[in-house]
C-alpha cells in the first residue's frame, strides 16, 4: 500500500468519528420524539425498493439512497449520469446521446451486475441485461429514484450484484392540473417536458407525460432522438382495495459515436469516425405494470402486479466495426406477475411471494461490408450472410420470503431468502451447411437446447439505533446473475459458452447514518464484497473457452451528507474511495507485429492487479444558495470528481481521472413560472468519460466528454 492510499484511509477512517462525536451531543441534549424536521437525507425518508412498499429508512439495515421529485427538477438532468453522480459510490459515463455504462461498487463496465426498475418492475428481464438500460426509463420526469448500493434485497433476484436502481412514476393529482417545460442549449439540444392529470372523480385519477427530446450532438453526425411517454391511472375499487395501472413507452434513435485515440482526443475532440448510420442504435421499449393492493386485514395485505413488456433493439455495434461488422435485431415479449403477502405481527412483519417470469425472444445478426474514407466510416452494406438466428424463450419462477422483527426497542433484525428458477429452451433456426461454411473459428452457435438455473440467496441485517437521531446497521446479502442470453448462444469464437454457470457475490456491509442537525443528514458505510465464478477466457490448445473461476475483492468508504446549512445555504455531498483487486482473473492476452515478433496468443492471470476501469476515489459536492433577499432565486455550484484508474486488466496504462464543475441557476418569475438555467463543464476542461485499451494493444482509446454547455429553459404550470 503506497502512502497516498495510507493516507486516504486514515482520512476516511477519521471521517467516521464525525457520527459518534453526533451522538454524543445528542445525549445531551435529547429532543422529544416528534419535535425533528428532517429532510430526504434523514432516517425517517421513506424508501419504497426495499420491500415494494414505502418503508422508513430507519427500518433498512442497507445503503439507500434518494433523490426526491424537487432535486430532479432542480438538476434537469439532460442524462442519467447528471442526476445518478450525486450519490455517493455512484457513477455513470456518457457515451454520447443517453448511452452510459455504470459504476456501483464494480469497475466502469458493461457488465450485467445492475438491475434497472421501474416502479418496482424489472425493466428487462433476467438475461436480457443492457448497459444502456437507463435510457429506456423516464427519469427527468420521475417523482423520485432510489439506488440502493450493493446487493438487492431478497425481493429481487438475477442482475442485483453492484445495486438497484428504482425510478418511481408520480401518482395522479387530486385536481386537474399540468406543466410544461422547454429547454434549449448549445449543440442543437431542444427538450420538451410536458405532463398533467387530473382527479376523475373523488376515487380515481389520471396522470400523463410527455418527453421530447432532439440532440445534434457535441460530437460530429451524433444526432438523438428520444420520445418517451406514460399514462397513469391510480384509484381505490373499495375502502380496502386500491389500484395503479401505468403504460409506458420509448423510442431511442441514436447515432454511433466512435472513440479516439490520444492524438485527436486531444486536438480534434469532436471528431467522430462513424458518420451517416454507422454504429446506429434504435430502441422501441413498451411496459405495461397493474398493481392491485388489498388490506385483508388490519395486519395483513395482499397485492399483485401484473406486467407486460415489448421491446424491440435494432443496432450496429461500434464496437465491432472495425473486426466485425454486423446489424443485429433484438426483440422480447414478457408476461410476468410480482405477488406479495404482508403481514404485521405485535413485534415486526413477515413478507412472502412469487414472482413470475415469461419471456419469448429472438435474435438475427447479419454480416455487412463498410466503406471508409481515411479512418472514416461512411456507409455500409449488407452481404447477405446471416450469422446468428436464433430463439430464446426463458421462463422463471423465484419464491421469497423476508422478515423483521424488534426483539427490543433500539433493534431491529432482518432476514430474507430468495430461491430463483429459470429455464430456457434454445432454437437455432438456421441451417448446419451455414455454420461449416461461416462458422469456423468467429461465428460458432451451440446446437438446440434447453439449460435451467437455480440459485439461492440469502440475506441477514440489523439495525441498531443509538437515540431518535442516529443509527447503525450491519448485513450480509448475497446476489448473482445467471449468464445472459448473448453470452450463451451467441458464442462468437468461444467453444463451450452453454457451459457457463452463474455469477455470485458475498457482501458484507456496516454503516452509520443520522441527523446532526434538524436539517442536515448523514450516512457512512463501510463495504466489503467477494465477486466469484466470474466469466474468464483462456487457450486450450487453438481454441479460445469460457469458464467459471474468475474471483474479485470489492471494498470501499462511501460518505453522503446532505441539508441545510443555513436559511440561504444548503449543500449535499458523495465522497467514495473503492479499492478493487483481481483475485484469480484469467484474460487472453493478445499482442501482434509490430508490438510483438512474433505475435503473442496466450492466457495470462493477473491475480493481485488492481481491477480495470475501476477509479479509486469518486465525489460530488455542491451547495445552493437561496438569498433572501431576492426572493425565488436559487444558485447552485457542483464539483464532480472521478478519480484515476488503470485502462486493462495489466495496469500498464492510467486515466487520470478529471474534475468538473457545473452552475445551476433558477428564478421563479410568478408563482406558476420559474426561468430555469445551468452551464454544465463551466471550465471548459478537456476530459474522457471512459478510458480503455484492449490486453496487448498500447493505443488508448478516449470518450471526449462535452465542452462547457450552455442551456436555458422556461418552466410553466397551470
Amino acid at each position: 500500500m503506497n502512502i497516498t492510499t495510507k493516507k486516504t484511509l486514515i482520512a476516511l477512517a477519521m471521517s467516521s468519528i464525525v457520527p459518534f462525536a453526533a451522538f454524543a451531543q445528542s445525549e445531551q441534549g435529547q429532543t422529544e420524539p416528534g419535535q425533528i424536521e428532517t429532510t430526504t437525507n434523514s432516517v425517517d425518508t421513506m424508501v419504497i425498493t426495499a420491500t415494494r412498499e414505502g418503508k422508513s429508512r430507519s427500518e433498512l439495515a442497507e445503503s439507500v439512497s434518494v433523490q426526491d421529485k424537487e432535486e430532479i427538477e432542480a438538476v434537469s438532468p439532460s442524462h442519467p449520469a447528471e442526476l445518478l453522480n450525486r450519490v455517493a459510490g455512484v457513477h455513470v459515463n456518457n457515451l454520447g446521446g443517453e448511452g452510459h455504462m455504470t459504476s456501483i461498487r464494480q469497475p466502469i463496465s458493461t457488465s450485467g451486475v445492475y438491475l434497472f426498475l421501474e416502479d418496482g418492475v424489472p425493466t428487462r428481464p433476467t438475461g436480457f441485461f443492457n448497459h444502456n438500460g437507463l435510457y429506456e426509463v423516464n427519469i427527468p420526469q420521475a417523482e423520485r429514484v432510489e439506488v440502493t448500493k450493493g446487493p438487492g434485497s431478497s425481493l429481487y433476484g438475477s442482475d442485483a450484484i453492484g445495486g438497484v436502481i428504482n425510478s418511481v412514476t408520480e401518482a395522479s393529482p387530486d385536481y386537474a392540473s399540468g406543466r410544461v417545460n422547454l429547454e434549449g442549449g448549445e449543440h442543437g439540444w431542444k427538450r420538451a417536458l410536458v405532463s398533467g392529470g387530473t382527479d376523475i372523480n373523488d376515487d380515481h385519477g389520471m396522470a400523463f407525460k410527455l418527453n421530447l427530446t432532439d440532440s445534434d450532438g457535441y460530437r460530429d453526425e451524433s444526432e438523438y432522438q428520444r420520445y418517451s411517454t406514460s399514462l397513469r391511472f391510480d384509484g381505490n375499487l373499495s375502502s380496502a382495495t386500491s389500484y395503479k395501472l401505468i403504460a409506458a413507452y420509448t423510442g431511442v434513435d441514436q447515432s454511433g459515436v466512435s472513440d479516439l485515440e490520444e492524438d485527436d482526443y486531444k486536438n480534434n475532440p469532436t471528431k467522430n469516425k462513424y458518420h451517416g448510420d454507422i454504429g446506429f442504435r434504435d430502441v422501441s421499449a413498451f411496459r405495461l405494470t397493474g398493481e392491485i393492493a388489498t388490506e385483508l386485514s388490519d395486519v395483513s395485505l395482499l397485492s399483485f402486479t401484473p406486467f407486460y413488456r415489448d421491446n424491440t433493439t435494432k443496432m450496429m455495434p461500434s464496437w465491432m466495426v472495425t473486426y466485425d461488422p454486423n446489424i443485429r435485431e433484438t426483440n422480447f415479449q414478457s408476461f410476468g406477475l410480482l405477488s406479495k403477502y404482508r403481514y404485521n405481527f405485535e413485534q415486526g412483519e413477515l413478507i412472502t411471494g412469487v414472482d413470475i417470469d415469461h419471456t419469448v425472444s429472438d435474435y438475427q445478426e447479419k454480416q455487412i461490408s463498410v466503406t471508409k474514407q481515411g479512418d472514416i466510416f461512411t456507409d455500409y452494406s449488407e452481404t447477405g450472410r446471416t450469422h446468428y438466428d436464433y430463439d430464446a424463450d426463458q421462463t422463471s419462477i423465484s419464491p421469497y420470503v423476508h422478515g423483521e422483527w424488534t426483539p427490543a426497542d433500539n433493534w431491529r433484525l432482518v432476514a430474507g431468502l430468495r430461491y430463483d428458477y429459470f429455464h430456457l429452451d434454445y432454437t437455432d433456426n438456421l441451417d448446419r451447411s451455414v455454420s461449416e461454411i461461416i462458422g469456423r473459428g468467429r461465428w460458432l452457435r451451440p446446437d438446440s437446447q434447453s439449460l435451467d438455473f437455480n440459485h439461492l440467496s440469502p440475506k441477514l441485517g440489523a439495525v441498531y439505533s443509538f437515540n431518535q437521531g442516529h443509527q447503525t446497521y450491519a448485513n450480509y446479502r448475497n446476489a448473482f446473475r445467471i449468464p445472459s442470453v448473448g453470452q450463451l448462444f451467441r458464442s462468437g469464437s468461444t467453444v463451450n459458452t452453454t457451459d457457463l454457470k452463474p455469477v455470485e457475490s458475498d457482501s458484507f456491509e456496516i454503516g452509520f447514518r443520522g441527523d446532526l442537525t434538524e436539517s442536515f443528514g448523514y450516512d457512512l458505510t463501510l463495504y466489503h464484497m467477494i465477486v466469484k465464478n466470474q466469466v474468464v477466457s483462456y487457450i486450450d490448445g487453438r481454441d479460445r473457452k469460457t469458464t467459471n473461476a474468475g474471483k474479485t475483492q470489492h471494498q470501499g468508504i462511501e460518505l453522503s451528507l446532505a441539508g441545510d446549512l443555513t436559511d440561504e445555504w444548503g449543500m449535499n455531498a458523495g465522497f467514495t474511495y473503492n479499492q478493487q483487486e483481481y483475485k484469480a482473473y484469467q484474460y487472453i492476452y493478445s499482442c501482434y507485429p509490430p508490438a510483438c515478433v512474433p505475435p503473442v496468443v496466450e492466457t495470462r492471470n493477473y491475480a493481485g492487479f488492481d481491477v480495470g476501469k475501476a477509479p479509486n476515489t469518486m465525489g460530488n459536492l455542491a451547495f445552493q444558495y437561496a438569498p433572501l433577499a431576492l426572493d425565488g432565486l436559487a444558485i447552485e455550484v457542483e464539483w464532480e470528481h472521478l478519480g484515476e484508474y488503470y485502462t486493462d486488466e495489466t495496469n500498464t496504462n492510467k486515466y487520470q481521472g478529471h474534475d468538473l464543475f457545473n452552475l445551476r441557476a433558477s428564478y421563479e418569475i410568478s408563482d406558476r413560472v420559474m426561468l430555469r438555467g445551468r452551464v454544465m463543464n463551466l471550465a471548459d476542461t478537456r476530459y474522457s468519460t471512459y478510458t480503455s485499451n484492449q490486453v496487448g494493444n498500447p493505443n488508448i482509446s478516449y470518450r471526449p466528454g462535452a465542452p462547457r454547455s450552455f442551456y436555458l429553459g422556461i418552466d410553466a404550470q397551470f
